[in-house]
Parts: structure tokens; C-alpha cells; sequence
């Protein structure tokens, strides 16, 4: 609370105390870093906003002139809003929507790990490809969660990739041996879901 007894001149310079220390560690911890390398990003967890995060990374590197890709594991062959988006950028953007929908819809085991190792395959190609500074692997979690995927396979080509490129994998139930070798994760955390009070998937929302 604020000090009723205190006039607003201090309370001023008080903050701009505050914030003169806050600025000093702030730059302290900036200079400290010094390290430049590509990272290996993780989005995980049951809340909504995984692959959403991963598109506007794309973005964000599409703004810097760098060129991307992404794989699609799971998803099948469905208009998106991003995707539609993403066409205008062709010249720096390349999109492979390599699922054929999700296990319940396709119910057979031997087809989706067919799928996925078709998708893994054109992965690794893209990988392999320098002209790429971000490379985004949507619902790779889920291929590797249903063991459609070799995971330590998967581990040794992130590992072995050039140290440039960025790797972003989406999905829920990331494998703990994935979330150790990533530099950054994060936890999309289920609070609220329209779903849940019977709204349907909205276009510009949902896809």
C-alpha cells in the first residue's frame, strides 16, 4: 500500500530508485550472456496455444528475412488460418503437412507409424538443408509418445544437427529424456477451455 504520509514527489523518485537498480542487474545479466547457438524448443502440456506458439516463432523468424519449415506429424490435410498465412511468405516458407489426422480417425497402427516415418524422413532432409535457420516439428510429441518413432533415434539427429539451427517440437506428453536435452521448454497450462462449456472450434481461434 502507499503511504498516505508520503507526497507524491517522493513516491517518484522512490521508483525511479528502484527501477535504477532494477535496470543495473538487468543489464548485469545481459552482459553475462554471452553464448549464441541454436536452440532446441520444446512446447508441451495439455493447455491450447502449442503449435499457435510455434507458428508465430516462424513468424518472428520470417521477420529477419531467415528462412523456415515445418513438418506436421499428426495433423491431417485441413485448411488453417496459419497455413493460408504462411502461403504469402512462400519464398521463405515451407510447409509440410505430413499426417493423415488422428488415431482415432485413422484407427490403424501401421499406417500412422507410416506416416510419421515418412514425416521423420522429410525432417531430417530439411535438417540437413543449411538454407534453414528454424525448423518446426508439429505433434512430434505424439508420434514419440505412441512409440511410432524410434525416440533415441530422434535424440541423435537433434544432437548431431548444425549448430545454427533452431528445433521447435510440439505436443502434448513430451518425453522426459526430450525435455533434458532441450534448451528451452515450456508447459501450456490447462486452466479454462471453451470446449468445455460446449462452444464449438471457431475459425481464427481454433484454426
Amino acid at each position: 500500500m502507499t503511504d498516505p504520509t508520503v507526497d507524491e514527489a517522493e513516491i517518484n523518485r522512490r521508483h525511479a530508485e528502484k527501477m535504477k537498480r532494477r535496470k543495473a542487474l538487468q543489464e548485469r545479466a545481459l552482459a553475462s550472456k554471452t553464448m549464441e547457438k541454436g536452440l532446441l524448443m520444446v512446447h508441451t502440456g495439455k493447455g491450447k496455444g502449442k503449435s499457435t506458439a510455434a507458428f508465430g516463432l516462424m513468424m518472428r523468424a520470417v521477420g529477419h528475412g531467415m528462412r523456415v519449415g515445418m513438418v506436421q506429424f499428426v495433423k491431417g490435410a485441413w485448411s488453417t488460418g496459419e497455413t493460408v498465412a504462411l502461403e504469402r511468405f512462400d519464398d521463405l516458407v515451407d510447409f509440410y503437412t505430413m499426417g493423415e489426422g488422428f488415431t482415432w480417425d485413422t484407427q490403424d497402427r501401421a499406417r500412422d507409424i507410416a506416416a510419421a516415418q515418412a514425416a521423420w524422413d522429410k525432417a531430417k532432409a530439411m535438417m540437413d538443408d543449411p538454407r534453414y535457420r528454424l525448423i518446426v516439428l508439429d505433434e512430434l510429441n505424439i508420434a514419440l509418445r505412441m512409440d511410432y518413432l524410434p525416440l533415441d533415434e530422434v535424440l541423435a539427429v537433434f544432437a548431431a544437427r548444425r549448430p545454427d539451427l533452431h528445433v521447435c517440437v510440439t505436443g502434448r506428453n513430451a518425453k522426459p529424456e526430450l525435455i533434458a536435452a532441450a534448451d528451452l521448454v515450456t508447459d501450456m497450462t490447462l486452466v479454462k477451455h471453451p470446449f468445455e462449456a460446449g462452444i464449438k472450434a471457431q475459425a481464427g481461434i481454433e484454426f
